[in-house]
């Protein structure tokens, strides 16, 4: 039968037995779809619907997505790079590091302050230099930085390498190490002083900004206060040509000397753009 005669009664009309009409969805009749019977539909601030889950705005980010971009490097052998100054070594080998290099350490790790052996002879009045070096043994992960300075893992292999004193940072226990003096009346302290490191095994370089490898390909001059490393095997002299005058602090000669290299092919020079 139609609404109305006889069947169901009209939306919105009394009902035969004199009652109220009935409700529509939501008003206090018949439950709304997907609510509770009886439920209200939800009001937002200005009286209009809540939007739903699904429309409303996204949850900030935690802090931790905010700084996913900074999170651990996995570990990618013995020596992995963090990012461009800061370089964890993964032991069971012993490493030596500059004593306060390190940053942050993981595991059963254990750090050897006392002298000897290699680190004594470092350590010693012979250099000149005040190089302290400690030793990190043990099982877990060692997170070294020096002074934000820019980092560099040099794989040696079987190669050697001549480093400026004040540029090692860290290096495997198992590279061999030897001072090395350049002798001249010019020179403060009577030499410049410096590493010839061999592996196998790795070292780990520090510089002020980035380095530049220069090959030698007839003389080459470098600031001896700019130079990092250089190749073994070169004839290595001080200039008497070249002295590079800096007004360094007062009542200072601000005068550097400079170093000569002669090499042939596969030589090179590594300079930072700093005078130490």
């Amino acid at each position: 039968p139609a609404p109305g005669y006889g069947g169901h009664p009209v939306p919105g009309q009394p009902s035969p037995a004199g009652g109220p009409p009935p409700g529509g969805p939501g008003y206090g009749g018949a439950p709304v779809p997907g609510g509770m019977p009886g439920a209200q539909p939800p009001v937002g601030a200005f009286g209009g619907p809540e939007p739903l889950p699904s429309q409303a705005q996204p949850t900030p980010p935690g802090a931790m997505n905010s700084l996913a971009p900074y999170r651990e490097v996995p570990t990618a052998g013995r020596w992995t790079q963090q990012n461009g100054k800061l370089v964890k070594v993964t032991l069971g080998p012993d490493a030596l590091a500059l004593r306060g290099s390190m940053v942050a350490y993981q595991g059963n790790v254990e750090f050897d302050y006392k002298s000897g052996g290699l680190r004594g002879l470092i350590e010693g009045k012979l250099t000149g230099q005040s190089l302290k070096l400690m030793t990190c043994k043990g099982s877990g992960e060692v997170f070294l930085a020096q002074d934000a300075a820019d980092l560099h893992v040099v794989e040696l292999g079987s190669s050697s390498l001549c480093i400026n004193a004040k540029n090692l940072l860290a290096m495997d226990a198992t590279v061999r190490t030897e001072v090395r003096r350049i002798e001249s009346p010019g020179i403060p302290g009577g030499g410049f002083f410096h590493f010839e490191v061999s592996g196998p095994g790795s070292v780990v370089v520090m510089t002020k900004g980035s380095p530049m490898t220069l090959p030698v390909q007839g003389p080459t001059f470098a600031d001896m206060n700019a130079l990092v490393a250089w190749t073994t095997g070169m004839r290595v002299s001080v200039s008497t040509q070249v002295r590079i005058s800096r007004q360094i602090y007062a009542g200072s000669s601000g005068e550097a000397l400079a170093l000569q290299f002669m090499g042939f092919a596969g030589h090179f020079v590594v300079v930072q753009p700093y005078e130490v």
